[in-house]
């Protein structure tokens, strides 16, 4: 007798049938704008102050916006914009808004062509002078008699990369009779300033804004802010909020990092097919968070210090502390297996210090007496995790040949010098 169609498990069903913890997960996510920011009243008022020119035919300033990460700048940049962009349009005011996130947007050409484009001009994203982009985005907002605002979140990023996008733009009011623009910066780096060109600095800084961190009690508001859209009621355990907050608020009041505690706690929650979001998931969530960060900077790590860390988890398969000669002996047999020319001991040693500070590794200087002094490290996070994210890099796959060899020599404790 054949199975009936109907009857057939679909590889989702398990899915389908387990408890349902999220109403809408995406309220959790940075991307999300909710309609009122708490604890933000203040920095909201001021930036409505500072743009509300705009509506009336004046010139606003341009505002510098600074403050650690998940400060809420971003966010509050963006009710703003949204809510000016709406009144604009019953005032007949012809505000344009352009956000630019410049960790993405990181060229003076693409920063000046996505303008131009935001303008109605057709300005391809590669392939003309720079000059003539930015004459096309003056001639284009002049002719608009358009007053634009231009966002330039993550700043910093354009300042390494494209100072002369901003320098452009700083002075292009000097250009034009009919059109204005004003521009708002936001960094999470109140010291990069002090590599900006003077001119640009006098120009973009004509009005500051702080963002604080937020404390315990403030981000707790927040998560029950987005708590009653994002879960179906009566799925988190007491204290879960609370202990997302308290993690966040050591955390130089982030609420980015109390939302993704919180999300992710969620998810694991859903994964073990518990009905309620407890302590122990959010227990979980902080491993979990800190693994997923840890691996995501080891892949952006350059080919050298992958080797050195590539070194030192064949090392932590074998000893719990290993010193830095140790792993100087280690790192070199590799490179040489793979035709890398490995650096000096001393460069090396920065580079463990390197690692050290990312909180990737794990080390204290230690006196040897008349023998000097040595640095001793260990590996605190998951060495298998680790290995794997290494290993996703092809150049570096060649050395899971050697491991085996490495292993031997490893146990013997034969090092060379």
């Amino acid at each position: 007798m054949h199975e009936n169609e109907g009857d057939k498990m679909n590889i989702f069903d398990n899915f389908l049938s387990s408890v349902c913890i999220f109403k809408n997960r995406d309220v959790l996510r940075h991307s999300y704008t909710p309609e009122n920011l708490p604890h933000r009243e203040e920095q909201i008022k001021q930036l409505v102050e500072l743009l509300s020119p705009l509506l009336k035919g004046g010139t606003p300033s341009n505002i510098f916006i600074y403050g650690k990460t998940g400060t809420g700048k971003t966010a509050t940049v963006k009710l703003v914009m949204k809510n000016l962009e709406e009144v604009s349009k019953k005032v007949d005011a012809r505000v344009v808004v352009q956000y630019l996130n410049c960790e993405i947007i990181d060229t003076a050409y693409r920063v000046l062509a996505t303008i131009a484009r935001k303008l109605g001009r057709n300005v391809p994203m590669t392939g003309w002078p720079t000059d003539q982009v930015y004459e096309e985005v003056k001639s284009t907002v002049e002719s608009k008699g358009a007053k634009m605002v231009i966002v330039l979140d993550e700043i910093d990023k354009l300042v390494k990369r494209a100072e002369e996008a901003l320098y452009s733009l700083t002075r292009i009011n000097a250009d034009l009779s009919n059109a204005r623009i004003c521009l708002i910066g936001i960094s999470n780096n109140l010291k990069f300033k002090n590599f900006l060109d003077a001119r640009v600095l006098s120009s973009l800084s004509e009005e500051e804004l702080v963002f604080p961190p937020y404390n315990a009690e403030q981000l707790e508001d927040i998560l029950r802010q987005r708590t009653k859209i994002a879960f179906n009621d009566g799925v988190l355990e007491d204290g879960v909020i609370q202990l997302c907050s308290a993690i966040a608020a050591q955390e130089h009041g982030d609420a980015r990092k109390a939302l993704d505690l919180l999300r992710v706690s969620a998810e694991i929650a859903e994964r073990e097919g518990d009905n309620k979001v407890r302590i122990k998931h959010v227990r979980k969530a902080v491993k979990k968070i800190e693994t997923d960060y840890m691996l995501e900077t080891v892949r952006t790590l350059p080919l050298q210090t992958k080797i050195l860390l590539y070194s030192m988890t064949l090392l932590a398969e074998n000893m719990e502390k290993f010193t830095t000669g140790e792993v100087y002996c280690v790192y070199k047999r590799l490179c040489s297996k793979i035709s890398v020319e490995a650096l000096t001991q001393r460069r090396v040693s920065d580079l463990l210090s390197e690692l050290d500070s990312l909180g990737i590794i794990n080390s204290i200087v230690i006196s040897k007496g008349r023998y000097g002094r040595t640095r001793e490290m260990k590996i605190d996070s998951d060495v298998e995790a680790l290995k794997k994210a290494l290993e996703e890099d092809y150049r570096l796959q060649e050395l899971k040949k050697y491991e085996e060899e490495t292993r031997k020599i490893l146990k013997l404790g034969i090092f060379e010098t």
